[in-house]
Formats: structure tokens, C-alpha cells, sequence
């Protein structure tokens, strides 16, 4: 049956380390059935939480995190001894307040700090499963984080939320589970990947499965690192602006007064993706990163529900608040206004917020995303009556 595993070391912890995070784990008789076909089990959910969880567990704000994230969302990276990834909104006083609110954030089905991926160890042959373990989507993704609320007895959530692909997950929860989701704030998200954002993708999984290191996905800890450092790279330059490049690097030379006539990194936004790149690989699985982006881009909740993005949302009593960047390329806001209108007029709030940061705006200290997300789960919390 599924139970709560001991605080563990999801990695090798940072010196100093103090938040280890947890794992839940789930044996053959709770399997996960996938979109593929296929079944995962036994299969573990790696999760942090921070806050109390009110007497009437009614308190839960689920956090899920985007591409390349974890369930630190805020509180110290085990392994890169960094803030959590999303200190500027959840924590005390914060907008998700966790003096309030019972907030947990999840490791997703495939991910690599510490729920079930690639990584893992294949059962079957004392392996690590590779290319072996299933296509996963957001749908799985979604049902996995179920099964980990039903097992920790929590019924409802008060809000689901995350940008980009924590995004997606919130809106597959609101359609998955309409009678189990209050609220939900999407940020800087779609309701289906487009053709730009699949391309994107397709050059990272080519540069990484063009490292002869990947090896057809079967290289152990000889990870592919180049090429996983080349599809951060790319994928990074999405997350920003030209106006945040422009402003921040310009054409500036890094540490030289002339250009060097080579190919080197002359440049500092070169230096920049560069350093992107290496720090990324310390912490992230290249076959995870495959995993990731595929799920990404098989999310559809338009073709989901026979090309009527409203049926999706039919029989929900969420209530939304969708929030979308000017600057935004990656998911733009016509994307995010195709998904306010197809909600009731009377249960969602639509936001578009003027700024130059890009689609990272999400992750940023942007003043007036801060006091919208505040303000909205303030809302929801009285209309639930939660102190």
C-alpha cells in the first residue's frame, strides 16, 4: 500500500543542508495507469511542504513547477545549495502564505529529484530504466499528484498554480478533477503547445541525443553534458526577452577590450548561456529532459475535449485567475486569453501584466504578479472561509 517514507536525501545534499524533503511510495497494488498504455508501479513521489495543514485540510495550495524545476520551491536546493526557485512568492507573508496556507510542491513522473524518471532504477533488471521508462504526459503527471493528496487524505485543493508547465498542470487538474480544485492560477501558460514552442524542444532533444556520451540513453553517470548544456542554452534564450537581453547584456564584451577573433565566448551573453549551461547540468537528467519536453508537447486540452477548449472546463467550480506577460514570445497572452475565454465569465479574472522579462517574469519579483496572486487567493480563502 502506499505510505510516507522517511525524510531522505533525494540527492547528495549541499553541506548545511536542512530541508531533505519527502518521498511517498507506492507498491503493486497502487500502480499508476498511463496514456501510453503502460503501467508504473511500484513508483515513488518525491515532495516538500511547508506550512500547516488546518484541521479541516482544507488549507492545500498545490505548487507545481515548470521544465527544468523541482519540489524545492522555497526552501535550499540540496544539491546547488541555491534559494528555492520560487522564494519571491511562497513563504511566510508571502502571497502563498505559509503561515495561512499548506503549501506542496511535487517532483513530477519523470522528473530526476527523486520521484519515479528515467533515473530510476527498472526493477526488472536492476537497471537504470533509460529510453525503458514510459512516455509520460501531464495527464500522468496530474494523476500521480493525486494519488499522493489521497494517500496524505487531503480531499480538495484550495489553489493550484505554477507557471509554464506548472501552469498546464493546474489547468489539467481543474479539468481532471473539477470537483476537487477551488482555484487555479496559471501563469504564463497554454492550454496546448504550438508548433513553435515543439520546434524549440526538438533542437534540445537533438543536441542531446547527438552527444555520443547519451549513448542511446543507456550512460549511466557518464552523463551527456554537452549536449544537455546546448538544450538549456536554447531553451534559455525562450524564457527571456529581446528587450531583458538587450538590457542586461547589450553588446558587451566579457572581460576583454576587443573582440578575440575566435570562438570563444566574447561576448557577455555568451558568457552568460554558457554558465546557464554548466550549472544546469549539475543538477538535471538529460533523459528526464527528454521526458519533460515530450509530455510538454503532447499537451492538448483542446483536442482532449473534441477541439472545444470550454468542454474542458464544463464541469468545474474553479475558480480561475489566468496571468499572462506583454513580453512573453514563449506562451503569449493570446494563447492565455484563448484560455480565459473559454472559462464562465463569472469565474475567472484575467491578467495581463506589462513587463520587458520574458516568459521568466513568472520566477521574477514583478510587483504587480505578487499582488495579484495575493489578492486572488486572499479572495478565495474568505469566500472558503479560511482564516
Amino acid at each position: 500500500m502506499a505510505q510516507a517514507a522517511d525524510p531522505i536525501f533525494l540527492r547528495p545534499a549541499a553541506q548545511g543542508d536542512t530541508d531533505r524533503g519527502h518521498a511517498m511510495n507506492f507498491d503493486a497494488q497502487h500502480p499508476l495507469a498511463l496514456d501510453c498504455g503502460r503501467v508504473l508501479s511500484p513508483f515513488s513521489i518525491a515532495y516538500v511542504s511547508y506550512g500547516t495543514l488546518n484541521a479541516a485540510r482544507s488549507n492545500t495550495v498545490l505548487v507545481c513547477h515548470a521544465l527544468t524545476g523541482d519540489q524545492f520551491a522555497a526552501s535550499k536546493h540540496p544539491i546547488t545549495g541555491k534559494p528555492g526557485w520560487w522564494e519571491t512568492m511562497v513563504g511566510p507573508g508571502k502571497p502563498i502564505d505559509t503561515n495561512r496556507f499548506f503549501v506542496l510542491c511535487t517532483n513530477v513522473i519523470g522528473g530526476c529529484m527523486g520521484s519515479t524518471g528515467p533515473a530510476s532504477i527498472n526493477p526488472e533488471n536492476g537497471q537504470p530504466f533509460g529510453l525503458d521508462f514510459p512516455v509520460v504526459t501531464i495527464r500522468d503527471m496530474v494523476r500521480a499528484q493525486a494519488m499522493l493528496l489521497d494517500a496524505l487524505g487531503i480531499k480538495n485543493l484550495l489553489c493550484a498554480t505554477g507557471g509554464s508547465m506548472g501552469g498546464m498542470q493546474a489547468l489539467q487538474w481543474a479539468a481532471l478533477y473539477p470537483e476537487r480544485v477551488i482555484s487555479a492560477i496559471p501563469i504564463a501558460s497554454a492550454a496546448r503547445h504550438t508548433a513553435q514552442n515543439i520546434a524549440f524542444h526538438e533542437v534540445g532533444r537533438q543536441a542531446i541525443m547527438g552527444d555520443p556520451r547519451w549513448n542511446g540513453g543507456k550512460y549511466g553517470r557518464a552523463q551527456p553534458i554537452q549536449g544537455l548544456a546546448v538544450a538549456r542554452m536554447v531553451g534559455h534564450i525562450t524564457y527571456l526577452s529581446e528587450a531583458a537581453l538587450e538590457r542586461k547584456f547589450g553588446r558587451e564584451l566579457q572581460d576583454r577590450a576587443a573582440i578575440s577573433f575566435g570562438f570563444g565566448p566574447d561576448f557577455q551573453v555568451e558568457s552568460y548561456l554558457h554558465h546557464q549551461g554548466a550549472s544546469f547540468v549539475e543538477r538535471f537528467d538529460a533523459n528526464s529532459y527528454l521526458y519533460i519536453t515530450r509530455a510538454m508537447d503532447y499537451f492538448d486540452l483542446v483536442a482532449d475535449y473534441n477541439g472545444e477548449l470550454s468542454t474542458a472546463f464544463r464541469k468545474s467550480i474553479t475558480r480561475f485567475c489566468v496571468i499572462s506577460f506583454t513580453s512573453d514570445w514563449l506562451f503569449p497572452t493570446a494563447e492565455n486569453l484563448r484560455i480565459a475565454n473559454a472559462l464562465p465569465p463569472a469565474n475567472v479574472l484575467f491578467k495581463a501584466i506589462e513587463t520587458d522579462k520574458g516568459h521568466d517574469a513568472f520566477l521574477l519579483d514583478e510587483p504587480e504578479l505578487l499582488v495579484t496572486v495575493r489578492d486572488f487567493l486572499n479572495e478565495t480563502a474568505a469566500l472558503r472561509a479560511i482564516a
